[in-house]
């Protein structure tokens, strides 16, 4: 299939700020929505997030995606699990007798539907026989006192998703007065949190194994560090004997872990486990994020780079928001930790060998007119830039660091 659009994510969050799915779409920039544009948006996602033995490879989040009447019969939507599938339709459409059967039949087979831009009036009814979700719009400045007036207006079961939800502050008093998922921009913003900033004590030993891997010290040496710290070794093991790594066989001494595993992928692993050690700035939705975007920066380049460039782009990847994770500004974090040159140039200025790709990793997350300007500069065509899109979303689901 041909493709000149490309895919937006946007995070949902429960009132616990796990992400529980993710809305997809195509690049609108107001353009009206046709039925043909969201079939082929379901097409698209079912061949890259459905796998060959039928298994939804975002497990257990669900997917949203927008909805026009002429679609909700289309073949399309038998190719996604029903369960983890819900279709946003505007509440306009509801005076459509057609179109309201149309719905039933769908809940009635197990797809979720969410009922978008839902005022007080359609909240007050009970809408639980043909949606199972609600969209509210915040507007202006009280989001707080406009929560309170929808979560007073709910009168079904339906579960409510307020949007845009785009500060902590404003996710507290929506997720106190009872709604149920959010959507905004907070997969980029610290979770404000006690005083603590900067490394912690696993982090500074993870720190340590990261430049004596970056100096390739001998194995023991590495074992004598890892040694220090009885978690990481339960969560080195634990990684490698994972069916994701695929060592084949139980690996129980440390020296076999780095021996099997290589220093390439073992500071992969120090990067991402650096981050999620964090105890400052952690929000769930953050960390999940930077392990999309240090995927999707490393995928992106793959054509196009040495293949030793890869763990490169994923450091850069990930380090791109490891100051939101440690709660410090960049430049500390990178006088902390050594990294290349050219990742280094792509942290401060975007430029460099690794720069670009991740400007366009970054633009993805952000519904940007400057993803399609980022994408022909690399030569990388839409539908590549979608299908590392979606790839590095499911492969995130997979990162088993402790």
């Amino acid at each position: 299939m041909h493709q000149t659009n490309f895919i937006v994510r946007e995070p949902l969050l429960d009132p616990k700020q796990k992400v529980i799915g993710y809305e997809l779409s195509w690049q609108r920039f107001g353009q009206r929505v046709e039925a043909a544009h969201l079939e082929s948006l379901i097409t698209f996602v079912a061949a890259h997030m459905v796998d060959e033995d039928g298994d939804w490879l975002l497990r257990d989040k669900l997917l949203f995606i927008d909805a026009v009447a002429e679609m909700l019969s289309t073949d399309a939507l038998h190719a996604l699990p029903a369960a983890r599938t819900v279709l946003t339709i505007q509440g306009r459409e509801l005076g459509d007798r057609d179109t309201l059967a149309a719905m039933q039949a769908l809940r009635a087979g197990g797809v979720g539907i969410s009922i978008g831009g839902a005022d007080a009036n359609l909240l007050s009814k009970n809408l639980s026989r043909v949606a199972s979700y609600a969209e509210v719009r915040f507007t202006g400045i009280d989001v707080g006192a406009q929560a309170r007036a929808y979560a007073s207006a709910k009168a079904s079961a339906v579960r409510l998703v307020g949007r845009p939800v785009t500060t902590w502050q404003d996710f507290d008093a929506c997720a106190a007065l009872g709604l149920d998922a959010f959507v905004g921009k907070l997969h980029l913003t610290p979770r404000p949190g006690g005083d603590v900033k900067g490394m912690n004590p696993a982090q500074t030993i993870i720190l340590q194994l990261m430049k004596m891997v970056q100096s390739n010290d001998d194995i023991p040496k590495l074992e004598a560090v890892l040694k220090r710290d009885p978690a990481l070794i339960y969560k080195l093991l634990r990684f490698i004997n994972s069916a994701g790594f695929g060592a084949g066989r139980e690996v129980q001494s440390l020296r076999q872990a780095i021996t099997l595993m290589g220093y390439a992928p073992l500071y992969r692993w120090l990067t991402l486990l650096l981050a999620t050690a964090s105890t400052s700035g952690y929000s769930p939705v953050l960390m999940e994020t930077a392990v999309v975007r240090a995927r999707l920066c490393e995928l992106l380049g793959q054509k196009f780079l040495a293949r030793g460039e890869g763990e490169n782009l994923f450091v850069a990847g990930m380090f791109s928001l490891l100051d939101r994770l440690l709660g410090l500004p960049m430049k500390e974090v990178l006088d902390t930790v050594g990294l290349p040159d050219e990742v280094v140039r792509a942290l401060l200025t975007r430029e460099g060998m690794y720069g670009p790709y991740l400007a366009l990793a970054e633009a993805c997350e952000l519904n940007s007119n400057l993803v399609a300007s980022l994408a022909q500069s690399l030569g990388i065509t839409p539908e590549d830039v979608n299908k590392a899109h979606l790839s590095a979303l499911a492969w995130a689901q997979n990162v088993t660091t402790g």
